[in-house]
């Protein structure tokens, strides 16, 4: 729910006038828009860089070719030192070049869309009104009485003199707080990027009754001054992390209206911008899901029914499925089992009769009388056989005939 006033305060931390809230601090606050502004802005401040174009390959080189039993690299020429037939040129030798040199003509800039800008400064802006998230990000505002915090005018002479105001506003803790974070970078970085690192402290929007601001805050650590016309999302979220602890005077902050407009009327120096809406009027789901519109159309909850559980079987081997699919396999396999049993007993009975004496007897009779009939047809062949050669010695057959 929005606030519809905020507290303007003075220097000496008092109550002087009050201020209509700004409809920007409405706007739906996105994480995932402000980091990816931000990752794309913060990439228009690189200058191109690359590496020397002929390093790692002056030297005098050449491939001993194959038939030498060594790798195809190019080798130095000459003799007599021990640099002489060593690899060159490769990424993987001694003074050769680096794979995928740099090259100043990457695409080292980005092209942000104008409107996806304006909504990630208008998410920053929302933001630095909710306390937690400027708790989150690591200010200390636990001294401060408001966020927004609207001062009424920061328009001194001197340094000392805003140092003075924003001890008297709260915003003590987070000057010592930036102050005591102050270290050096690890390693090579201390050459090549600032030596020291310093964590971010209050930002200060201000406005055109406020000109003095900018001389006045320059050497104190950790505060970033910024006019509101022209705020900018890498000071509102540094590191694309949203919630800045930001101190807006109060013509700064009644402007804020001109600048991004309201839900009925567009900016008027962002010109034709809208501010973003949200897909949801009310964010809060357990409400809406607990609210008597929507319990009224669901169904009751039925505390006694019991939950089926419905499982993939197989018919083959459920005899219950089966017996839903088949009413007759139930009968179908009673008889099966009947008919083993019978089979089964049949055969105990068969092989019981068999080494019983009576079985005995029987086989003794059938191999009588196979060996009976087996001689008969033995003695028929040589009979044959005898009239065939008798015939065949008379001369009435050749053994041509009998080919």
């Amino acid at each position: 729910m929005q606030r519809p006033v905020v507290s303007v305060y003075s220097k000496e931390k008092k109550v002087v006038d009050q201020v209509a809230m700004p409809a920007v601090f409405t706007a739906p606050i996105r994480d995932d828009t402000v980091q990816f502004v931000h990752s794309n802005m913060a990439k228009n401040r690189r200058q191109a860089h690359g590496v020397f174009w002929k390093q790692g390959h002056q030297h005098s080189a050449e491939s001993w070719g194959t038939g030498r039993a060594v790798a195809r690299i190019p080798r130095i020429g000459g003799s007599g030192t021990s640099r002489s037939g060593q690899g060159a040129f490769g990424n993987m030798c001694r003074k050769g070049r680096m794979f995928a040199p740099l090259k100043t003509w990457r695409k080292w800039h980005r092209k942000i869309n104008l409107n996806q800008k304006r909504h990630a400064v208008a998410s920053a802006l929302a933001a630095a009104a909710v306390a937690p998230l400027v708790l989150a990000r690591g200010h200390n505002v636990n001294a401060v009485p408001e966020l927004p915090l609207v001062i009424d005018s920061l328009n001194v002479e001197s340094t000392k003199a805003l140092l003075a105001t924003l001890h008297n506003i709260g915003a003590s803790g987070d000057l010592a707080r930036v102050r005591a974070s102050k270290s050096s970078r690890a390693g090579s970085n201390k050459q090549r990027y600032s030596r020291f690192k310093i964590a971010k402290g209050p930002l200060v929007v201000y406005g055109d009754e406020n000109p003095m601001i900018k001389r006045t805050a320059r050497n104190l650590p950790g505060v970033d001054t910024c006019s509101v016309h022209r705020l900018n999302l890498l000071q509102l979220a540094p590191g694309g992390h949203l919630g800045r602890f930001v101190i807006f005077t109060k013509d700064a902050f009644t402007h804020l209206n001109n600048v991004f407009g309201t839900y009925r009327e567009k900016g008027v120096e962002k010109s034709g911008y809208q501010l973003n809406r949200n897909m949801m009027a009310c964010a809060d789901l357990a409400r809406i899901i607990n609210s008597d519109q929507v319990q009224g159309k669901l169904r009751a909850i039925r505390h006694n029914a019991i939950a089926k559980k419905t499982t993939n079987k197989n018919a083959l081997k459920n005899h219950t499925f089966m017996q839903k699919l088949n009413p007759y396999h139930k009968t179908q396999r009673a008889l099966e089992v009947k008919a083993v049993a019978a089979r089964q007993v049949a055969r105990k009975a068969a092989l019981k009769h068999k080494y019983s004496k009576a079985g005995r007897a029987e086989k003794a009779i059938r191999t009588k009388r196979f060996n009976s009939v087996k001689a008969d047809l033995e003695q028929s062949f040589r009979d044959a056989q005898k009239i065939v050669d008798d015939e065949a010695a008379a001369g009435v057959f050749n053994e041509a005939d009998l080919q």
